[in-house]
């Protein structure tokens, strides 16, 4: 949303200026006139490059969620004990120990001097304060409650980050086994297979035919490894770019919504944080499709967010929420009940946050049954991956040596 730098004069007849985001000059006129302030002069204004200004770069301090966690308790606590906004911005900065986030602090607090609201001067950093944060400041400043949306959004970021700690500790382990799998089998094929391939040609008998392909397999990976390698890379390389594309990431999304074991476990995390934002944009007053709208930002898979956007167009149409989440597909009976009951009692707020509690105990159970869940599947593996070997490698050997006996 562009920026405008305007000149007005209130009901007193004094000299006001500032500057303000809004969709066009006539829009900020509008805003200007419902204020009491009658503009004189209203100009786009055009950022200038700042020495203090936050550029991302490989060699500065990362922010971290905790870092937007602790400014929102912070601004939650002195906000509540009647500390100016100012002020507040000034100890923030001066106590913040992430200097990065020191600097985004301080061009915060220099944005507020020059006349902008706090959710346009949180707007200029999307890479620290998403849409989702800053549109739930602009409620907060809308319905004088900026205190307890600060509060909400402390617990929701907590949500949040504990959502994600959960699903990358659900991901660790298959991937370490799926990792360790992959290196057994280079390490074989590269080392211990042609090792035996000299014993048998030594013999001169005829192999099996399952001896014969893992040599011929072990042969290829020799000869071919360098090529394997950059193929490989090539892949994952591509692989990115396809996911890092509009069509590719919903497509990859879904796919992981699909996967075993994991997929569950993505599925009900990504209900809950979708559960929690709709709570609380609700119980900050926010309207219905605004609120589907902003929560549809917060989803962090693609398909779930276009089943929420279907969501907000077919209520936009005057169908009920009931009726949208049942067309969705994403939910189950169970939540679209308490749907149905939240809608009639009007309590669908209260009701959501129930939800978002009960996705996040079925997460917690299902991160603590995955290892019992995947440990069969890895034995498995592990059992005929050795039972491919010993019967192609060991197998041979113990026949030719029974010959060398008999003969013998």
């Amino acid at each position: 949303m562009p920026t405008f730098k305007y000149t007005g004069r209130d009901l007193s007849g004094s000299l006001v200026q500032g500057t303000l985001d809004s969709e066009n000059s006539n829009a900020l006129a509008s805003l200007l006139f419902s204020r009491n302030i009658t503009p004189l002069e209203i100009n786009p204004q055009i950022e200038a490059t700042s020495s203090k200004s936050v550029s991302m770069t490989f060699f500065e301090e990362k922010i971290e969620t905790i870092d937007v966690m602790l400014f929102s308790r912070q601004m939650y606590t002195l906000l509540k004990a009647g500390i100016p906004i100012m002020n507040a911005l000034n100890g923030l900065q001066a106590s913040t120990k992430n200097k990065t986030f020191s600097i985004v602090v301080g061009n915060i607090r220099e944005s507020l001097g020059s006349g902008r609201e706090l959710s346009s001067a949180l707007a200029q950093h999307p890479k620290v304060f998403s849409n989702f944060y800053v549109n739930m400041v602009r409620v907060g400043e809308t319905t004088g409650m900026l205190d307890a949306v600060f509060m909400r959004l402390f617990d929701h970021l907590e949500f949040e980050r504990f959502m994600h700690d959960q699903i990358k500790s659900a991901l660790r382990y298959p991937t370490f086994v799926i990792i360790a799998m992959a290196v057994a089998i280079i390490v074989v094929n590269l080392f211990v297979i042609p090792a035996f391939a000299k014993v048998f040609q030594s013999f001169g008998a005829e192999l099996p035919i399952l001896t014969r392909a893992l040599l011929s397999f072990s042969k290829f990976m020799v000869a071919f490894w360098p090529v394997i390698l950059i193929g490989t890379i090539g892949a994952i390389f591509l692989f990115k770019k396809y996911i890092n594309t509009r069509i590719g990431k919903y497509k990859w999304d879904s796919f992981k919504l699909k996967t075993p074991l994991a997929g569950k476990i993505i599925h009900k995390a990504t209900m809950a944080r979708f559960a929690r934002s709709f709570a609380l944009s609700s119980k900050s007053g926010v309207p219905i499709t605004t609120g589907l709208k902003l929560v549809a930002q917060t989803a962090d898979n693609d398909y779930i967010s276009s089943k929420i956007d279907e969501m907000r167009a077919s209520v936009e149409r005057g169908e009920s929420i009931l009726r949208t989440a049942t067309n969705s597909g994403v939910f189950n009976p169970v939540v679209l009940q308490m749907i149905a009951v939240g809608e009639e009692s009007g309590s669908l707020d209260d009701l959501m946050q129930e939800v978002a509690d009960m996705y996040q105990r079925d997460v917690e159970y299902e991160i603590k049954t995955l290892g019992a869940q995947i440990e069969p599947i890895l034995i498995v593996f592990l059992g005929v991956m050795v039972l491919v070997l010993a019967l192609g490698i060991f197998l041979p050997i113990w026949d030719l040596g029974n010959i060398a006996l008999h003969k013998n």
